[in-house]
C-alpha cells in the first residue's frame, strides 16, 4: 500500500514549462502572462512566486509573492509590480513603468497544495533614440575599470540606463564612433565604429558594431554604454564670478536652488534640446565637459559633441559648474 501511495502522490505532481515572450516600449506597463492549471484554483493556499531570473543563480531577483491576500514587492520592482488578477486563475503580473533594467528572464512558480506549475517569460524592452541618447562612459578610475553590475550602477548614478544592442545600434547608425568596448544590458560588450582603423577592430573590417560576446558579469571589466532620455528640468550654466573647485560648484548649485548636474542630463540636453555652451564645467561625477551643439573654432571645430576635459583635482580652481533643476 506504502508504494501504490506514493505513485498516486507523484501523480499529482504537475511541473509545467511555457515559454513566451513578451515585448514593451521603455515606460510602458507590460503584463507578464501566467497561468493557474489546477481545478482547485481558487484556493486562499495558492503561492505564486515570480523571480527574475539571471545568468548567474545566486544574482536571481524576486519581484513578487503572493499569498492569499497578503502580497509582496521587493526591490526596484516595489512599488511598480501588481497582480493582474483577471479571474481565479490568473496569476499574470503588470509591471509599469519598464526599464530597460526590466529586460530579461522571468519565471512564474506556482504552489497549489502537491500541485506545482513553473512557466518562463522573456521580456524584451525596445526604446528608441527619439527621446533619448547613448553615450559612452567610464568611472574616474579609468578605462575599463567596471564589471556588469557595477556598470549598471554607474549609468544610474549619472541619470540613465545601461543602453540596449538596438539603442547602440540606432546610435550608430547616428554615427557614433567610439573604440573602447562598453557593457549592454543583456550581457554583451560592444563598440560602434563608424571610421574602421587599425586599434579598432582592425581597418579591413566594414563600420559597425564591434561585438566581443557575452562576457562574465562578475569578473569582466570594460566601460559601459548609458541610455539617456529626456528630462522633466532644465540644465544650465551658473553664471559665477570666478571659477570654482568641484566642491564650490555643488555648493554653488544647492545655494541656487539646484543640484550639480550629472552626465545623463548633459547629454540629454545637448542630444534632445540642441544644448550648446562652450565652456567647461563640473559634473556630479567629478568630470570636467561641455556640450557643443554647433561646432566653431576652439569649441569642437569639427563635430557636435559632449566634450570630455577629463577627472581633474577637485580642489583646482579651473572651471565653472552645470546645474539641473527639477521642474516643480
Amino acid at each position: 500500500n506504502s508504494d501504490q501511495d506514493q505513485t498516486t502522490e507523484k501523480k499529482y505532481i504537475i511541473f509545467s514549462s511555457f515559454l513566451v515572450k513578451v515585448s514593451a516600449q521603455l515606460g510602458d506597463n507590460i503584463t507578464l502572462p501566467c497561468r493557474l492549471w489546477s481545478s482547485d484554483s481558487g484556493s486562499l493556499n495558492v503561492r505564486i512566486h515570480w523571480t527574475k531570473v539571471e545568468d548567474d543563480e545566486a544574482m536571481n531577483q524576486d519581484v513578487l509573492l503572493s499569498m492569499g491576500y497578503h502580497k509582496k514587492t521587493y526591490g526596484s520592482f516595489d512599488g511598480r509590480v501588481f497582480m493582474q488578477k483577471s479571474d481565479s486563475e490568473d496569476a499574470s503580473i503588470i509591471i509599469t513603468a519598464v526599464s530597460m533594467d526590466d529586460m530579461g528572464k522571468y519565471q512564474c512558480e506556482i504552489m497549489n497544495g502537491i500541485e506545482e506549475t513553473v512557466q518562463e517569460v522573456i521580456l524584451e524592452v525596445q526604446g528608441g533614440l527619439i527621446d533619448g541618447v547613448v553615450f559612452p562612459y567610464s568611472p574616474p578610475l579609468g578605462r575599463y575599470n567596471l564589471n556588469f553590475h557595477d556598470a549598471m550602477q554607474a549609468c544610474e548614478d549619472q541619470d540613465a540606463v545601461i543602453a540596449s544592442h538596438e539603442q547602440l545600434l540606432e546610435a550608430w547608425k547616428g554615427g557614433l564612433d567610439w573604440c573602447n568596448a562598453g557593457w549592454l544590458n543583456d550581457g554583451t560588450v560592444q563598440y560602434p565604429i563608424t571610421k574602421p582603423r587599425q586599434p579598432c577592430g582592425g581597418s579591413n573590417n566594414g563600420p559597425g558594431l564591434r561585438n566581443y560576446g557575452r562576457q562574465d558579469k562578475k569578473i569582466s571589466r570594460f566601460d559601459v554604454f548609458c541610455f539617456a532620455t529626456a528630462f522633466k528640468g532644465h540644465l544650465y550654466w551658473l553664471v559665477q564670478p570666478e571659477r570654482l573647485t568641484f566642491y564650490e560648484a555643488v555648493q554653488a548649485c544647492r545655494d541656487d536652488g539646484a543640484e550639480i548636474a550629472k552626465v545623463g542630463q548633459i547629454f540629454a540636453a545637448w542630444k534632445i534640446e540642441g544644448y550648446d555652451r562652450c565652456d567647461a564645467g563640473w559634473l556630479a561625477d567629478g568630470s570636467v565637459r561641455y556640450p557643443i551643439s554647433r561646432p566653431r573654432k576652439n569649441c569642437s571645430p569639427t563635430e557636435t559633441a559632449v566634450r570630455f576635459v577629463g577627472f581633474p583635482d577637485k580642489t583646482v580652481k579651473s572651471y565653472g559648474v552645470y546645474c539641473y533643476k527639477a521642474d516643480q
